[in-house]
């Protein structure tokens, strides 16, 4: 992959011209230099012998004209320190034949060979291409999904794909790309830069720098509110990555089913208040000859072959703790041979009954834990007695949600996953809402068949289980997802 000078490009515009990935997709906010930082690594691998052609397609000729006139620019830039870059063409008027009708796009090209290209968006027009596809604004073209296939076949002898664009609704098939590639169905990079993200790495700087202004805090957070403001309703899609339209339930009850066996069971062990102030000794022995009577015989009936995985959601005296294991079968689906609930269960018997189902678990390979407010102690303990090699303290923020929560949603559609069959796991699953794009739980809670309230704990432990299939023990989790960014915690939603 190409290299361009670090102080031109901003953090975010570094990570994306430095990915090597054949085929990277970015989601991003409106006008914060992604394409005029894309035109400068476009420039500088053009121009390179180990080089390709560089196709790119935006959806109409001022797209085309403004990027061609970027990779000029950018070409002046390099032509000061590489002198090979001298021997590069100036902006060149081409006519191609699109079906029925001639179409004027333009040309750089250089010493190596070959040349930066601008076309229009329809895919026969890559056929016979070899080399770089840039697609910007990829959500606003007419035939997105057929551009990508055509583009993709370059793929077949080495050429690469980029894909750049704002969101536009959530049907858009822009969405549907990000959504499987978060789900795993797709194997390409994605990036996300949203308003923040981009002015926490400088971009108001750089615009006052550009302008001749002086860079202020003040300053920036006026702009920001400014800028927002003018964008009104559309402010989330255009700025923010959010997909406009974005609501209603996340798994539908059609999906959620299809995955549950009445085979399977859901166990609810509850202990009255006056049970915490027992002596500990008699608490222990109460709960360790439960976990004995009800627990053992669904643990010792697990194929002893097999790797084995938890996801559990705290809660104390409101909600449910929810623990689900999982295990992995010879078909590579995961099935959860029981859903435990405990209400109003003391904090060290929690310990003990989790300790009591993770020693019997089969080869176990990894577990994620609900780590917010008093979840973090178990979360805590469970890491010093198992590793933080095989268990993560999962801080479930935005982040969090949008990563996971797709993947999730892509085990019920596959039917990888096998849950039991039980009412109120369906109504903690069609619990989860899309809001502002992403899969979450709202604040407001429901009652479950016994007329106690819930809210969605099972839905967040099976959503955990299957996080935990997917991480390596030994190579740690994503730090973005177990913590979140700042900005994400500071809006974390309370009381799951």
């Amino acid at each position: 992959m190409s290299k361009t000078t670090p102080y031109l490009f901003l953090p975010y515009q570094q990570k994306w011209a430095g990915d090597a990935a054949q085929v990277k997709v970015i989601e991003k906010s409106r006008r914060i230099g992604l394409s005029w930082s894309e035109a400068g690594d476009d420039t500088l691998f053009a121009a390179s012998e180990t080089g390709t052609n560089v196709w790119y397609i935006g959806y109409n000729k001022e797209m085309a004209e403004e990027f061609i006139n970027d990779c000029a620019w950018w070409v002046r830039q390099y032509a000061k320190t590489l002198s090979y870059f001298n021997e590069a063409s100036g902006i060149e008027e081409e006519i191609l034949k699109d079906e029925d009708k001639d179409i004027l796009t333009y040309r750089i090209r250089f010493a190596s060979g070959f040349k930066i290209v601008a076309l229009s968006s329809r895919p026969s027009n890559l056929r016979g291409k070899q080399g770089r596809v840039v697609i910007d604004e990829a959500a606003f073209h007419d035939d997105l999904k057929e551009l990508i296939k055509a583009a993709i076949a370059l793929l077949i002898w080495g050429g690469q794909v980029r894909i750049i664009s704002t969101h536009d609704g959530d049907e858009n098939y822009f969405n549907e790309l990000i959504k499987d590639i978060r789900a795993g169905r797709k194997p390409y990079s994605l990036h996300r830069v949203t308003l923040d993200d981009a002015l926490d790495q400088g971009f108001y700087k750089r615009i006052c720098l550009k302008l001749q202004r002086t860079w202020s805090r003040e300053a920036q957070d006026i702009w920001r509110d400014e800028l927002i403001a003018s964008y009104g309703d559309g402010a989330d899609e255009e700025l923010f990555c959010v997909p406009s339209q974005g609501s209603g339930t996340f798994l539908t009850r059609v999906l959620i089913e299809g995955c549950m066996d009445e085979s399977l069971v859901v166990i609810r062990y509850e202990q009255p208040d006056e049970f915490k102030y027992q002596e500990e000794e008699i608490r222990f022995t109460v709960v360790d000859a439960w976990c004995e009577e009800v627990l053992l015989p669904l643990l010792v009936d697990l194929d002893p072959a097999r790797q084995s995985y938890f996801g559990e959601d705290f809660g104390r005296s409101g909600d449910l703790t929810v623990i689900i294991p999982l295990q992995e079968t010879q078909r590579a689906t995961f099935v959860a041979p029981f859903v435990l609930e405990l209400r109003n269960m003391p904090f060290k018997q929690q310990e003990q009954i989790l300790f009591y189902i993770i020693d019997r678990l089969p080869r176990f390979s990894y577990g994620a834990l609900d780590a917010r407010g008093n979840g973090q102690y178990l979360a805590e303990v469970c890491a010093q007695k198992y590793g933080e090699s095989r268990i993560s303290e999962v801080m479930p923020t935005e982040g969090f949600y949008r990563e996971a929560m797709p993947k999730y949603k892509a085990a019920f559609e596959d039917k990888t996953i096998l849950l039991p069959k039980d009412a109120d796991l369906i109504e903690d699953h069609r619990a989860f809402k899309l809001i502002k794009g992403v899969a979450r739980l709202p604040e407001s809670k429901n009652k479950g068949q016994d007329k106690k309230p819930r809210h969605g704990d099972s839905g967040i432990a099976g959503a955990l289980a299957w996080y935990a299939t997917y991480q390596e023990a030994g190579s740690g989790a994503d730090e973005d997802i177990l913590v979140g960014m700042k900005r994400e915690s500071e809006t974390m939603l309370e009381g799951y």
